[in-house]
């Protein structure tokens, strides 16, 4: 598997190979920086304008065998003198076009700073000096970080939820990017948890996907943008919350995915695991058995569920022989006593089971009361 690099090392490169053009006067189509990983990067630089006190370049996002919506997508780097040049005056960093503004608080940047956060910020710091050492530059520069697609892009983005306005964010820890990693993800939920921390919340809705936020929305008529998707990671959610110091939380989810809660398992990712089938049939044999049903009855009943493929046509079954309110509230009940066992008592959890046919499946008890205090 072949490993990519990030926006921020993008801009890091772009920023060094302009840096390096304007105090030298020579182009420059190759340069090499240290990602803070330990990964060396060398980065083909593209797009190059040079002006007596400005040179503009780009260097092309590589994600490697892991992409996202910015692969391929240009970072620009303009580095320029200041107006009055002063021995000492530092690098001044700036977001420009495509590069969002941060409008809201608990993020890496404070509000109105250019959604550059501060490991790029270090790593661009950090290469251009080698520059201005190498040149004996002891003057200022100003370096505008841009992205001409970003604006786009950040539409499918987290970054209109988290209120970062105008682009996309120029991100990346250890500056490369692991294949098939869940690290960015994981990330991007901490961040949107920590967000509604810091404007002070401690209670929270969180939801597995857009669906299940639809779902709040539609039958509670509740803001999307109060709630977090937290995709397959509930268990990782639930561990993060607890750590930030939220003391209720909600989860809202369709019974494809929830069923596995059921089960003990708080990642619903099937290459996790993936026993649906067995875990509602297990279900409405307990729900069955409470309700006095027949041997034949169950074992006819399991075998239907048994052989379905979406847990939509499971749930008409159910349904269709009655036990679909009593295979839920088992569902529901075990999956409650997980979700609480990861939160170790720290954290009050409540949950919906819902699906797109049947609407609402269970509700648990103080469900109702925290979707209002939400």
């Amino acid at each position: 598997m072949r490993y990519g690099f990030t926006t921020g090392s993008c801009a890091a490169a772009a920023a060094k190979a302009a840096a390096y053009m304007l105090l030298t006067g020579r182009e420059k189509h190759k340069i090499t920086i240290e990602t803070p990983g330990g990964i060396p990067y060398t980065a083909e630089i593209l797009d190059i304008r040079r002006e007596e006190r400005m040179v503009r370049c780009a260097v092309e996002k590589d994600g490697g065998d892991d992409p996202d919506v910015t692969t391929g997508t240009r970072i620009y780097a303009e580095v320029s003198f200041p107006a009055i040049q002063e021995e000492g005056q530092g690098i001044l960093i700036e977001g420009g076009a495509g590069v969002g503004t941060v409008t809201r608080p608990g993020l890496d940047q404070p509000v109105g700073a250019a959604a550059i956060n501060h490991v790029p910020r270090e790593m661009i710091r950090k290469e251009v000096s080698e520059v201005c050492a190498l040149c004996d530059h002891a003057g200022g520069l100003r370096i505008v970080i841009a992205v001409p697609e970003g604006e786009r892009l950040a539409e499918k983005t987290f970054n209109p939820r988290l209120g970062i306005v105008g682009g996309i964010s120029i991100l990346g820890t250890s500056g490369i990017v692991e294949p098939m990693s869940s690290r960015a993800l994981l990330d991007a939920v901490y961040v949107e948890l920590r967000q509604k921390r810091e404007e002070g919340q401690n209670v929270l809705a969180v939801s597995p996907g857009n669906y299940g936020q639809e779902f709040l929305k539609r039958t509670y008529g509740y803001d999307l943008n109060r709630s977090v998707k937290c995709s397959n990671f509930i268990g990782d959610t639930i561990d993060m919350a607890v750590e930030l110091g939220f003391t209720r939380m909600l989860l809202i989810g369709h019974i494809g995915k929830l069923i596995k809660l059921s089960g003990g398992i708080l990642n619903t990712h099937s290459k996790e695991g993936d026993c649906r089938m067995e875990l509602l049939a297990a279900a409405a044999l307990r729900g069955a058995r409470r309700q006095g049903k027949t041997a034949g009855l169950q074992t006819e009943v399991l075998g239907q569920i048994l052989d379905c493929t979406v847990t939509e046509e499971a749930v008409h079954i159910l349904r269709e022989n009655g036990l679909l309110e009593a295979a839920m509230a088992d569902v529901l009940e075990r999956a409650l006593f997980y979700l609480n066992r990861r939160a170790g008592g720290r954290m009050q959890i409540e949950c919906i089971l819902y699906s797109n046919e049947s609407g609402e499946l269970a509700k648990s008890k103080g469900a109702g009361a925290l979707i209002k205090e939400c």
